[in-house]
């Protein structure tokens, strides 16, 4: 077999690094008088703001909360409205502002998780809270930085190499790939579609982002092995392979395709595969593993803004908003394809990089984990939503029909969808599939 390439379209990369806290302004609490709060300057040349605070304490009212002599010449404090006027009329006051109430920035959600909808997923329950799901993710990829302090790693194995336990990721692309799917809801970073999902980083693509067709089946192997092992606490259940190489469909019997075969008989122990469609603006029918009719295909959908009914201006790349991406693969109406595949963003999306920082990246392959991560949602709910619970044939299907669903919701204004789904075909009779969805997990 020959080398498998990732599936990346790094047109536009811009590193996002953590430099310190930061704060953003917002408007002071107005309900109570006691919960007004200023602050007094004072004139340069009063030589005790200590006793100015204590006078006005006596005199307004004021619950004095500190005092400055250094960086500034006053003190701030709780003052009843009726005593403000008196404290700006004492002459020793420079000026009396109100207090503001700041605020730490925190983590981002991304444009692609918001897009989905998967803040509005009771399992998700994105609040800055880190409250785990309960999936374990394997991604076939680059290896993932084990130690980023916004994912879960939970352990990988590396077939690039006879060192098995060397699975970090010196490229990034895994490391993205897998913040996109299960980054931690905190407060800091971002937050992945199934935040704190435990990750396993399967390397099946070196640090240059190549690999063979034997690598990737060894990962598969591995993934496998752990849901046949005795260990019944490492099962994985989705696998996302942002990853694809040439090559047509067969079937799961077939006598010259041991890459299909070893998909097939992963599924069958229970492993939902979500895969990238490509980046060559051509049908997926010639690309492997996207054709398999065992995983779930994942096109790529631009989305700058997080929200439905396009207009948003491009940030990191030329696309249209709420269109298909204009390196996305696709299949073709009417084909085999077709039932198989499915829409994520995967233009100008934020996550987790090595080094412990965040990028911005876009293509099919960070489409694929939106996918994996609402599918670990819908497996991690199967017990009281009914859906997702026979296999991964099953999850596919909920996954597809959801979509299809909200898509053609009357009740959903603006229009959830994009230019391009099966509501508004391409006139090229090009397939994308509906927009994943993930709110109802």
């Amino acid at each position: 077999m020959g080398r498998t390439f990732w599936l990346l379209t790094t047109l536009t990369a811009a590193l996002l690094v953590a430099c310190g806290a930061a704060f953003a302004q917002a408007q002071p609490p107005q309900n109570a008088a006691e919960e007004k709060r200023f602050i007094v300057v004072l004139e340069d040349d009063v030589s005790s703001p200590r006793s100015v605070a204590d006078a006005h304490a006596r005199r307004y009212g004021a619950a004095v909360t500190n005092v400055y002599s250094h960086a500034l010449n006053g003190y701030a404090a709780k003052v009843p409205e009726q005593g403000v006027q008196g404290i700006r009329n004492d002459p020793r006051v420079a000026f009396v502002e109100q207090d503001y109430v700041q605020e730490a920035f925190s983590q981002t959600l991304p444009t692609g998780v918001n897009r989905i909808e998967g803040d509005k997923s009771s399992t998700a329950n994105i609040d800055n809270q880190d409250q785990r799901v309960d999936v374990d993710i394997a991604v076939l990829d680059t290896g993932i930085q084990n130690d980023h302090p916004d994912l879960n790693v939970a352990g990988g194995y590396n077939c690039t190499s006879s060192i098995r336990s060397n699975y970090g990721d010196g490229h990034g692309h895994g490391t993205h790939v897998a913040g996109i799917a299960a980054a931690y809801d905190n407060d800091t970073g971002v937050v992945g579609a199934a935040p704190g999902a435990r990750l396993w980083a399967m390397k099946v693509l070196t640090d240059s982002g190549i690999g063979f067709t034997s690598w990737i089946i060894c990962g598969i192997e591995r993934v496998t092995a752990m849901n046949t092992d005795a260990n019944p606490y490492n099962n994985i259940e989705v696998a996302n392979m942002s990853l694809g190489g040439s090559g047509g469909d067969s079937t799961c019997n077939s006598l010259f395709d041991s890459y299909h075969k070893a998909i097939c008989n992963s599924t069958k122990a229970g492993v939902t595969y979500a895969v990238a469609a490509g980046n060559s603006n051509t049908d997926l029918k010639n690309s492997r593993p996207a054709t398999y009719d065992q995983v779930l295909v994942v096109t790529a959908v631009a989305d700058f803004n997080g929200e439905p009914d396009g207009g948003a201006t491009a940030t990191c790349r030329a696309d249209v908003d709420d269109t298909s991406a204009d390196f996305s693969n696709f299949t073709t109406v009417g084909h085999a394809d077709a039932n198989h595949t499915i829409a994520a963003p995967g233009v100008c999306i934020e996550s987790t990089w090595k080094g412990s920082t965040y990028n911005t990246i876009s293509g099919t392959s960070m489409a694929s984990p939106h996918v994996a991560g609402t599918a670990a949602l819908c497996i991690a709910t199967s017990g009281t939503t009914g859906k997702c619970t026979g296999g991964p044939s099953d999850v596919m299907s909920d996954l597809r029909s959801d979509a299809a669903a909200r898509s053609n919701d009357p009740a959903v204004s603006p229009y959830y969808g994009f230019t391009d789904d099966p509501n508004t075909p391409n006139t090229s009779r090009h397939y994308y599939g509906y927009l994943e969805y993930a709110g109802g997990y």
